[in-house]
């Protein structure tokens, strides 16, 4: 199980927080799109590092297109030397409509076809075919010499596509090369939904299990103190009652009996009642979806819930810890 760490945006820290995560020992950090983009970061990572495996987690799909999307991930992936994954998610319609003003419809059939459009793209700059996709979401006919940059010497990146419904897990195995679990999601439910419809995708292009990447952001609630653990657990508390909200994340609840707190929470997100949203997030509902421990415990739990579970771990912590006390904990995990 490969460990990794998140990366944040800041136009003076990028390439120190980039370097620090490498020096400590994670395989990977990950960029996410919420107040900022989330590839520019990467690239300066890029140039700050030598090993490590540098990934959008998430980047909004549907903002963009097959095309920019193609191009953004090749670059990338040369930039870096062929340590790049392209993370992508669909976001929820509010978003996608509201914010960024673009089409929503049948998200997981459009997903697919996006994915197949990236990937008949860099056939074509590979193998220098003639670009000729046509789907019922995206057409992508024209690609002359001048826009055309050649064949990537590091081959293709990965693509992981996120998923939390069944349907979109499904379209990661068919036509991904792996999954983001959202960070919604219990050991249950991956264990009981997520993967057997990962497994089922996959089954539909001839994968097996072992040929998909499955990477997981998962809660830890931890700290030296029970000061800073119970200011822990307030965050990620908060944070799930957050992504609770969403009907659409609704069948993990009711995997648990927890359906009808999902209706308390989108009623009260409404209100922008956050702070009694977080609330409603009970012992019992933070231990289910995060790991719960003092520090030096953290590496033996996490391998006794995920190991031969997931492929890539990282860790989803909406607070604040020093960077060098991963060091040990890395370590650790490395070591069981």
């Amino acid at each position: 199980m490969k460990i990794d760490g998140g990366i944040g945006f800041s136009a003076k820290g990028i390439g120190a927080a980039a370097r620090e995560a490498e020096a400590i020992g994670f395989d990977g950090v990950w960029s996410a799109e919420t107040s900022h983009d989330p590839f520019l970061p990467l690239a300066v990572a890029a140039e700050a590092t030598e090993r490590i495996t540098l990934a959008t987690g998430i980047a909004v799909a549907f903002a963009r297109n097959p095309m920019n999307l193609a191009v953004l991930a090749n670059d990338l992936h040369e930039l870096s030397g062929g340590r790049f994954i392209l993370g992508i998610g669909s976001q929820i319609k509010p978003h996608i409509t509201k914010r960024y003003s673009m089409e929503w419809s049948h998200p997981a059939a459009r997903m697919r076809e996006l994915i197949q459009a990236i990937r008949a793209i860099w056939a074509c700059w590979a193998t220098g075919e003639k670009l000729a996709f046509r789907g019922d979401f995206y057409t992508h006919t024209l690609m002359t010499p001048f826009f055309d940059p050649g064949p990537n010497p590091y081959g293709n990146p990965p693509v992981l596509l996120a998923g939390v419904g069944q349907l979109m897990t499904e379209v990661a195995g068919e036509v991904g090369d792996g999954l983001l679990v959202h960070a919604f999601t219990t050991e249950r439910y991956l264990r009981e939904v997520t993967v057997p419809a990962l497994e089922r995708g996959g089954a539909k292009a001839g994968k097996t299990r072992g040929d998909l990447t499955v990477s997981y952001p998962g809660f830890v609630v931890t700290g030296s103190t029970d000061v800073e653990t119970a200011a822990a657990a307030k965050a990620v508390k908060e944070q799930i009652a957050f992504y609770g909200s969403t009907p659409g994340y609704r069948p993990v609840l009711e995997l648990h009996g927890w359906g009808d707190l999902q209706t308390e929470l989108n009623t009260l997100s409404k209100r922008g009642e956050w702070a009694a949203m977080g609330d409603l997030i009970t012992d019992d509902i933070l231990n289910a979806f995060a790991v719960v421990c003092p520090l030096d415990e953290v590496p033996a739990r996490l391998h006794q819930r995920f190991a031969g579970l997931v492929d890539r771990f990282s860790f989803y912590m909406p607070y604040s810890v020093e960077p060098e006390r991963w060091r040990e904990t890395v370590a650790a995990l490395r070591a069981l």
